[in-house]
């Protein structure tokens, strides 16, 4: 009833309330005497719908995430990239929308109790060489098949540079839409052996995980906030990133900067990074210092001052 009909409405089913938050697009069935506030997260969907399956795009036809936007009092933008594309796509008033970072706990990156050794034997890494970490789900959206093309040419280069380019590339992160496709396309490419499938990664073994890393990567096409870039720079790990959409903005002057949609730039800045050890340095300071401009305080304070605003 709830999903289909609009009824019966969230803040009734709770008694009488003053305002109803919604973390997400999701929840819009909301009174009309009651406030409402929104936290939108990206809209990758309505930028990039080629990149979902046709279940998502149901999906987002289903929910109406224009007239939940449209119904809300306030809406939360993670990053000036999504508030940009709310106000460009669904025509949102400007002073509806407020920018509000998302935070990021370093304590939660801090320290690992699980041993180097462990983690790499589990998912089958040469302790002996460097591997080079994605971390997501794997779908189309996050770039995936230029990141296969660009990895093959840096291992092309290696060989003509006389290079010695141990590096394995370690794919991290459940599968997606189409994710099937993706094994049997490094196979074709003639680096199934280089390239390493861990599937979902729990929690407690990100960190060792990052840590282990030489360097990360994330050449995604959209990107609404990208917290793996924080949690990157929480672990010491250099990044190589999209300079589209939110990514810029959150990485600022923190990470290596790519056009997702040349291969060649991508490949030529993993071998950069590769031999770079005075960059890779300077990145890991930088990234260290830019994780604390994102505090979960801060974004906490600004969430109340919304819901203050509305006994004015």
């Amino acid at each position: 009833m709830f999903w289909y009909l609009g009824w019966p409405r969230i803040d009734r089913l709770v008694g009488e309330s003053d305002a109803v938050f919604s973390p997400n697009i999701i929840f819009g069935n909301v009174s009309a005497k009651t406030k409402s506030v929104i936290t939108i997260h990206d809209l990758s969907f309505f930028r990039h719908s080629e990149y979902f399956s046709p279940k998502r795009k149901w999906w987002h036809i289903f929910i109406n995430s224009k007239k939940i936007c449209r119904r809300a009092d306030k809406i939360i933008a993670v990053s000036n990239s999504t508030k940009k594309d709310l106000l460009n796509i669904f025509k949102c008033p400007e002073e509806k929308v407020q920018v509000i970072y998302s935070g990021f706990d370093e304590r939660l990156f801090a320290e690992s109790n699980i041993p180097r050794e462990k983690i790499l034997a589990k998912y089958k890494i040469n302790a002996e060489g460097k591997y080079i970490l994605f971390l997501g789900t794997l779908e189309p959206v996050k770039n995936i098949t230029r990141l296969f093309q660009a990895y093959k040419i840096f291992k092309e280069s290696c060989v003509k540079n006389g290079k010695r380019c141990q590096h394995k590339l370690v794919m991290a992160g459940k599968n997606g839409w189409l994710a099937a496709e993706y094994k049997q396309i490094v196979k074709d490419m003639g680096i199934e052996k280089d390239v390493i499938f861990t599937g979902y990664v729990v929690g407690e073994e990100l960190v060792p995980l990052f840590k282990n890393a030489d360097f990360f990567v994330m050449p995604s096409l959209y990107e609404g906030f990208g917290m793996t870039v924080l949690e990157a720079f929480a672990t010491g790990t250099p990044a190589i990133v999209s300079n589209v959409s939110s990514v810029p903005e959150v990485a600022g002057g923190a990470a290596l900067f790519i056009n997702p949609l040349n291969v060649q730039e991508l490949a030529e800045a993993i071998f950069s990074l590769s031999q770079d050890e005075k960059l890779k340095n300077e990145l890991r300071e930088k990234g260290k210092e830019r994780v604390k401009q994102f505090d979960w305080k801060k974004c906490a304070s600004q969430t109340l001052e919304i819901y203050e605003s509305f006994k004015k």
